[in-house]
């Protein structure tokens, strides 16, 4: 039996169709889209190993599959990939933690 997940993998390939209920702003985003992930300051390569260290921050499934493939067809190796992994994470720690000094704030404001 197969184990069925909130999300289906097939729906990535589907993602063009996002502008069916609204083609006007689907344009839009594409055509942002792919400007953006041109080549310019940054490399494809760069910018594909950036998006899939974000795709792992905002835990995107589909985004990481996407990001993943995308990576390794601009030449990233894995030690790069699994490198932009844990830069993302080190971030999302550090994020919890300094949020932590707000914590600390309100503890000493409250035990003073």
């Amino acid at each position: 039996m197969s184990k069925k997940t909130y999300y289906n993998a097939e729906d990535l390939n589907k993602f063009g169709n996002i502008s069916e209920f609204s083609p006007e702003l689907g344009k839009k985003f594409f055509d942002y889209y792919g400007e953006v992930f041109k080549e310019g300051e940054l490399t494809e390569r760069e910018k594909a190993l950036i998006a899939l260290a974000v795709s792992h921050t905002v835990q995107c499934p589909y985004c990481i599959d996407a990001y993943t493939s995308g990576s390794l067809e601009k030449g990233a190796t894995e030690g790069q990939m699994m490198e932009a992994v844990h830069i993302a994470a080190a971030i999302r720690g550090g994020a919890s933690l300094v949020h932590g000094v707000q914590m600390m704030n309100k503890t000493k404001e409250l035990l003073m």
